[in-house]
């Protein structure tokens, strides 16, 4: 088993930046692929960024490419989601989520396994 528990979220104003932490514990991450949704109102979950194991590879949502960067250390079992020039369409619940080494579609929410509680982020225009 695996427990997320992601932090970091809060109210800025537009054009701020947040930094989201995502801390494992259970097992290692190190050989996960780890994921960040987000959840707004009205909407459906979001894909938003992943990474994979090693850190060497990694996807985004076009409509954050450019402006969010994930990134991980291992030895600290953390995955963390750096947002700049944030807007308020990004203001949602997120969401740090994880799954095997070779996932299947690493946008779909179905296939990672384990995920956190989620951390607030608001923006203001």
């Amino acid at each position: 088993q695996v427990q997320l528990v992601e932090s970091g979220g809060g109210l800025v104003q537009a054009g701020g930046s947040l930094r989201l932490s995502c801390a494992a514990s259970g097992r290692t991450v190190s050989s996960m692929t780890m994921g960040w949704f987000r959840l707004a109102p009205g909407k459906e979950r979001e894909f938003v960024a992943v990474i994979r194991w090693s850190g060497s590879s990694t996807y985004y949502a076009d409509s954050v490419k450019g402006r969010f960067v994930i990134s991980r250390d291992n030895a600290k079992n953390t995955v963390y989601l750096q947002m700049n020039s944030l807007k308020p369409e990004d203001t949602a619940v997120y969401y740090c989520a994880a799954t095997g080494p070779t996932p299947g579609s690493i946008v779909a929410p179905n296939t990672y396994e384990y995920w956190g509680q989620g951390t607030q982020v608001t923006v203001s225009s």
